[in-house]
């Protein structure tokens, strides 16, 4: 249920959900079911964009599963905190957080920990500009998911292998990885993912000046994101539309686009916000606020979301698609 309301951007449900779970856990003295809980009411708490909470609450998650000597527990954990981390733009303690996650995983067997760890290691490897060691964690995680037959495990990881190929100029091979990755997230009825893969499809039409393409796969994302109220898609799918109307001489409409992506980047606390900001003034579009995140150099990849499960006494059965950006 919580891997459904997850994907569907039904956080309120999703939180509350989990509260239950959690009051339910503490009150039973189950301990294994407190850390699950914790680990994944900090995800749901990422996606609504409360991320000092989400921080808090997965730092007691991995803290947690650590007292109960749970290999798998705190690598899902620490997982998740590096997600969080590469957000809010600490690129150095998120790859901290993704090499620890990888090593409890590889030391505990367990191979879909793994091929998570990996690929939200390669959004961070990208993001500081180490583009070869992000292709080969993708690819080892597509490898990976691929022979555990993890359709939302290879999804990820073609979308993570597109961001790479897209920033690397290999245009072609980014369009392929990231619309394989789209036909997956539709067949598996990820949403997010979908919204996700349809903004780097935009992202890569604007850049090959293919401005009507783009504007229709950022207004296909808008959509979805605004159905299930995923804001981080919703202001990048608001960002492309905007440089799609600047590169087509449209600064009216690029402005009113870009100002709306840039409150709500400012809102998530998001590194993206600084280079609207940049784009807007460079353009003589003065935007209306100042965005309190730190530089940037571009559209951000995000870590790629999965559905998740609930709670289970199994922490080593958990897939990379309860392993959300």
């Amino acid at each position: 249920m919580s891997g459904f309301l997850g994907t569907r951007g039904h956080w309120d449900q999703s939180a509350a959900l989990h509260q239950t779970a959690l009051a339910a856990a503490r009150r039973a003295g189950d301990r294994l079911g407190e850390a699950d809980t914790l680990a994944e009411l900090g995800i749901v708490q990422r996606l609504t964009g409360d991320h000092r909470a989400a921080a808090a609450t997965l730092a007691g998650a991995v803290a947690l599963f650590h007292d109960l000597g749970d290999l798998p527990g705190q690598a899902y954990a620490l997982n998740q905190l590096g997600v969080l981390q590469q957000l809010t733009g600490d690129y150095p303690a998120a790859a901290a957080s993704h090499h620890q996650a990888l090593a409890l995983a590889r030391s505990a067997s367990d191979r879909l920990t793994e091929a998570a760890a990996l690929i939200n290691l390669g959004v961070v490897q990208q993001l500081t500009g180490d583009y070869p060691a992000a292709a080969a964690s993708h690819h080892q995680a597509l490898a990976l998911c691929r022979d555990l037959g993890d359709l939302q495990g290879q999804a990820n990881a073609l979308h993570g292998l597109g961001g790479v190929q897209q920033e690397t100029g290999d245009y072609p091979a980014a369009a392929a990885s990231h619309q394989q990755a789209l036909t997956l997230f539709e067949d598996l009825g990820n949403q997010l993912g979908q919204a996700e893969a349809l903004n780097h499809l935009g992202e890569l039409a604007t850049r090959t000046k293919n401005t009507p393409q783009a504007r229709d796969q950022h207004t296909r994302a808008l959509a979805i994101a605004r159905g299930i109220s995923a804001a981080p898609e919703e202001a990048c799918a608001l960002e492309g539309l905007g440089r799609s109307h600047l590169q087509d001489g449209n600064p009216g409409q690029a402005t009113e686009y870009l100002r709306q992506a840039l409150a709500t980047y400012q809102r998530l606390g998001a590194p993206a916000a600084r280079c609207v900001q940049e784009t807007l003034h460079r353009h003589g579009l003065t935007p209306t606020t100042e965005p309190a995140a730190p530089s940037s150099q571009g559209n951000q990849p995000r870590a790629p979301s999965h559905p998740k499960k609930p709670s289970t006494n199994k922490p080593s059965a958990r897939s990379t698609a309860e392993q959300p950006l």
